[in-house]
């Protein structure tokens, strides 16, 4: 089999032909290896230690990329199915916009690969830490089992729509998107 990005981003554009994302769940193929492909915690592609040079090749592969309940990440084709290694999360998350206010906003991001999420049932948004650490993980789940990791930026610039709550007695920092509040944190 041949794990060449370029031959793979063929095959892929040969079998997608309609626009929007692949129909992922429908294609089932036995496990065809492991590819030399690792996406690292910054976001960047690299196959077999080198970077993937075309932006476009990122983004078609970004839409053939799920993760299975093994935890494992594969690129999937109708045929095809390479397991590829991923550092934190495939996608990063940036440019953080929202639209009204209180519990009424919608707070969206747009990815690295271009696609724009709002935060919301399809999108939830949940703010973890890294294990052994008490650094924040901020992710937003994009589909077929990948997270999108918002950037510093784009979590400091969430940080300005944090509102206090109470649940349960108990003072709770989150925001809200689309009449859900996502927890940040405790308050004070």
């Amino acid at each position: 089999m041949d794990t060449n990005p370029e031959n793979l981003a063929k095959q892929v554009e040969e079998t997608v032909k309609n626009p929007g994302n692949p129909p992922l769940d429908q294609w089932h193929p036995e496990l065809s290896g492991d590819m030399d492909l690792r996406i690292s915690r910054n976001g960047q592609w690299v196959f077999k230690g080198e970077p993937l040079a075309r932006e476009a090749i990122v983004r078609l592969f970004s839409t053939i990329l799920r993760r299975e309940e093994d935890g494992e990440y594969y690129l999937v084709t109708p045929v095809e199915k390479w397991r590829i290694q991923v550092e934190d999360t495939p996608l990063l998350a940036h440019s953080l916009r929202v639209a009204g206010e209180g519990d009424h906003q919608v707070i969206s991001l747009t990815t690295n690969v271009g696609e724009t999420l709002e935060i919301g049932q399809n999108h939830p948004l949940e703010v973890g830490t890294y294990p052994g650490s008490e650094e924040p993980r901020p992710v937003v789940t994009v589909r077929h089992g990948l997270e999108a990791r918002l950037v510093t930026a784009a979590y400091y610039d969430l940080a300005e729509h944090v509102v206090e709550r109470n649940e349960d007695g108990h003072p709770v920092l989150g925001v809200f998107s689309h009449g859900i509040f996502y927890k940040i944190g405790q308050g004070g």
